[in-house]
């Protein structure tokens, strides 16, 4: 039986335990390019223990950034910027992910701690956002985007192979394409934000295009032995549930059929007017039905920073990962923790050994 540390293998990659950081925002880059925040903060991240590492949603264009001070990867010195980054997390034996993005719709947002709402549209530092339809996300965000033409989504498509292929250049060991939140490839499969008429809106076919087709051509560049994931809200908690997850593990489906690797079992978030049992674990039972009917691995993010709920999201087989990220801000060496709490022989020793060696070596006087 596994568990939350057994190794975990997908593809050409092996993790050292089942622990991984999910992408986590910092908007601190400016020009989409990282900055020494972003250095020590993955470093100390990586030395804490977690097998995985994915670094925060990276844009793959200037206008799919959530703010102004978002990651990009749409230029080579941004990804140059990153080789930094890529070594630290390899040097602290973490695998370095990245997560590439576009935020369509809900672009051009002040940062959280400044409002988390539409930069104006007068603003010097605002941009047009652009979607799958003229319609605005709600609430915070009332900005109508522009309705992509075709063209327009070929773009966006190419946009995401090159930062692929950029981050493949730079030495990532895993790439996790953003396809949740209600950012733009969520809205175009999303009923609530696509009303096209062509090709790429209405039937469930034509609202899976998007996401197949980017999936497609980013499977041409991102080589077969490293893995190739995406994160997904796979429903709304907007009284269309069954509905909508059910839609849902047919697109999953197809996306390993057309070579995607595992899913991180997200939720929407395409509206505002939802209903969401926040609560610890709460998706461990959808993350495994979407593991059990599209017969592909799965991981999670929300609410598994207890040791023991992780764990057993693993023993119970509703995760092949957890992701931790809220409780990794709390206390990097989080994995530490876990093995202590955990009763893994050796605790210590999920860290870099200049950290394991002296812990223990040495009993804290504070311990019972």
């Amino acid at each position: 039986m596994s568990d939350l540390f057994s190794t975990y293998q997908l593809k050409g990659i092996t993790l050292k335990n089942r622990i991984a950081i999910p992408p986590m925002c910092q908007y601190m880059a400016e020009d989409g390019v990282v900055n020494d925040w972003h250095k020590v903060h993955y470093a100390s991240l990586a030395r804490g223990g977690s097998g995985l590492v994915i670094v925060e949603a990276t844009a793959v264009a200037p206008e799919g950034r959530i703010t102004p001070y978002c990651l990009g990867l749409w230029n080579d010195e941004q990804a140059e910027e990153l080789r930094e980054i890529v070594k630290s997390i390899k040097d602290a034996g973490s695998v370095p992910g990245i997560q590439i993005a576009h935020a369509g719709r809900k672009a051009s947002a002040n940062i959280p701690w400044e409002g988390d709402d539409h930069i104006p549209a007068d603003r010097a530092d605002a941009w047009q956002p652009i979607g799958p339809s003229a319609i605005a996300f709600g609430g915070d965000l009332p900005r109508i985007p522009t309705e992509m033409t075709v063209d327009e989504i070929k773009r966006v498509q190419q946009d995401f192979v090159k930062a692929a292929q950029r981050a493949f250049d730079i030495g990532f060991e895993w790439l996790e394409l953003h396809f949740a939140h209600g950012y733009l490839a969520q809205s175009f499969f999303s009923p609530h934000s696509n009303h096209r008429t062509d090709q790429y809106g209405g039937s469930y076919e034509n609202r899976a295009r998007f996401s197949l087709e980017t999936l497609a051509a980013v499977r041409t560049v991102w080589p077969d032995n490293l893995p190739l994931t995406a994160r997904f809200g796979v429903l709304e908690f907007d009284g269309k549930d069954e509905e909508t997850l059910t839609e849902s593990i047919k697109l999953v489906t197809e996306w390993r059929q057309n070579g995607l690797d595992m899913l991180s079992v997200s939720v929407g978030f395409t509206i505002p007017e939802t209903n969401i049992p926040w609560g610890p674990a709460f998706m461990a039972p959808i993350a495994q039905r979407v593991r059990n009917e599209a017969k592909i691995p799965v991981s999670s993010a929300w609410g598994f920073g207890a040791p023991k709920l992780a764990d057993g999201a693993i023993r119970n087989e509703e995760l092949d990962l957890a992701m931790i990220g809220r409780a990794h801000l709390e206390n990097p060496n989080w994995p530490y923790e876990a093995a202590k709490v955990l009763g893994k022989d050796s605790p210590a020793w999920v860290l870099p050994p200049p950290y394991a060696h002296w812990l223990s070596r040495y009993k804290s006087p504070t311990a019972d």
